[in-house]
């Protein structure tokens, strides 16, 4: 199958007065064991608190019953072993204890994320709905949390929707999560065609939050990127509206402390992600920009076949008149050739494949073609090192990599969804490749972080089918979404 592009609607500039608060009364935590920290990668991705991050992976298109495009989401927990079909747990809308109904082309698990919402050393799920409806308007979207706890995930609520969206909203299109405020609790941002939300945490069982605002100067906000990068304890928070006018490669603005935003006039980008690349204990910022002069005209195209930018992180953050440096397929030390459409960073994610304490970036090109077959789709691994990113010793994967099991075919869309992490608590990141096009269900593929980076040797496959996955008429695209990351193509 091809995977279809989202519209391309012009983004609205942010603006200094584009929050509106809601003040809530702050919820009491509801701790049930030892809390271990917001934003620690463990509590972020750890369900069952077995000490392993766990793989959350969308089905948007899974069918529920006789009901097609429900959606579903996926959780594998992480073992010795990392993630495995066997040791799994489904969700969809249809579960006991999870908020909604599972409905036609709802697509649940559209977006996912993670992260300790309650604050009681567990994980908690975070599953965008984009497709689900108010009575009669179709799209408005919704957030569910399901939570985390010593028997895995269970039981859920609808954090709150802003009022007033219109039909095709498609509110929590994206998610993202991190400690804004410096007080322990987990505040997140979410994303839909509408503006942009944020929440500020603690949040109680109900699903409610300290405190909310809808950013509705924001226009049609495709991504939002949160993470420390001038190294105070605190998450910055990144916005990335999408194209505009003047910039089809998508303007990057930093939320302030006092509500204002600043742009970043040098950068770009519609995807993002924030890992320490150079090993300086500051986070550096990656903005995917998969867009060319062949798919969108006027200014900032990205370079033919995608690129990625990365801004750097240092005492005083990441600032307006940093220069972004920039990686693409034509780069020297790059596999392969950037092409018309190719899409290259329509996808990424950041992590330590080889344990040398430099986050590398993986690259998701899902329109790539493999030889003759178009959109089969590739992943490029781009190292970390004392000096930042670097394309030495890059490596590029498809389904015809050797050791890679399957084989590359038209439409798989190999790359739509990327993700870094160790799941088999060796201190690797393992790699995570989703191809939702793959045949009529979609398909994960891991492999194993070692001292010398990803091993191919004895990688692994998981369709959405062997997930437990049922399919009707629509394709089941198991594969779609990891914790932020998912194409917004």
């Amino acid at each position: 199958m091809s995977i279809s592009r989202a519209a391309l609607a012009a983004a609205v500039a942010v603006s200094a007065a584009a929050a509106l608060t809601v003040a809530l009364p702050a919820p009491s935590a509801t701790a049930t064991g030892p809390y271990h920290g917001a934003n620690t990668a463990a509590v972020q991705d750890d369900f069952n608190g077995d000490g392993y991050r766990d793989l959350a992976v969308g089905a948007p298109g899974a069918a529920n019953g006789t009901v097609d495009a429900a959606g579903a989401v996926v959780v594998h927990y992480g073992s010795a072993n990392g993630a495995t079909a066997s040791r799994r747990t489904v969700i969809t809308q249809a579960t006991s204890g999870i908020p909604g109904t599972a409905e036609e082309w709802d697509g649940f698990g559209s977006a996912v994320g993670t992260a300790d919402l309650d604050r009681d050393g567990y994980a908690d799920l975070l599953v965008g709905t984009p497709g689900e409806s108010a009575g009669t308007m179709w799209g408005t979207g919704s957030l569910t949390v399901v939570w985390g706890g010593s028997g895995g995930l269970k039981g859920g609520a609808t954090i709150p929707t802003p009022t007033g969206l219109d039909e095709g909203c498609q509110f929590a299109a994206g998610i993202a999560a991190g400690d804004v405020d410096g007080d322990g609790a987990p505040d997140l941002g979410v994303t839909g065609q509408c503006g942009a939300t944020t929440y500020t945490g603690p949040f109680t069982r109900t699903g409610r939050p300290a405190a909310r605002a809808f950013v509705n100067a924001l226009g049609t906000n495709r991504g939002v990127v949160m993470g420390d990068v001038d190294g105070d304890g605190e998450a910055e928070r990144f916005w990335l509206p999408g194209p505009t006018d003047g910039d089809v490669s998508g303007p990057v603005h930093l939320e302030n402390p006092d509500g204002t935003y600043t742009e970043l006039p040098l950068a770009d980008g519609l995807t993002g992600q924030i890992g320490d690349l150079d090993g300086d204990g500051y986070g550096d910022l990656v903005t995917g920009n998969p867009y060319d002069a062949s798919l969108m005209s006027g200014q900032t195209p990205a370079h033919r076949g995608g690129e990625i930018q990365v801004l750097y992180g240092g005492p005083e953050g990441i600032t307006a008149d940093q220069k972004p440096r920039i990686f693409h397929q034509d780069t020297a030390g790059v596999p392969g050739t950037g092409e018309n459409a190719d899409l290259f960073g329509a996808t990424l994610s950041v992590g330590d494949t080889n344990g040398d304490k430099y986050a590398d970036v993986l690259v998701g090109a899902p329109q790539e073609a493999v030889g003759s077959l178009a959109s089969a789709g590739t992943a490029t691994l781009l190292r970390g090192s004392a000096t930042g990113l670097t394309a030495a010793k890059s490596v590029s994967y498809s389904q015809n990599t050797t050791g890679v099991p399957g084989s590359a075919e038209r439409g798989d869309a190999f790359g739509a969804a990327t993700h870094l992490a160790d799941l088999d608590k060796d201190g690797r990141a393992e790699t995570v490749v989703g191809a939702p096009g793959e045949n009529s269900d979609g398909l994960v593929w891991q492999a194993r972080g070692t001292a010398n980076g990803p091993s191919t040797n004895g990688s692994t496959t998981i369709t959405g089918t062997a997930a437990g996955l049922k399919l009707r008429y629509s394709e089941i695209v198991y594969g779609t979404s990891f914790p932020s990351a998912r194409s917004t193509i």
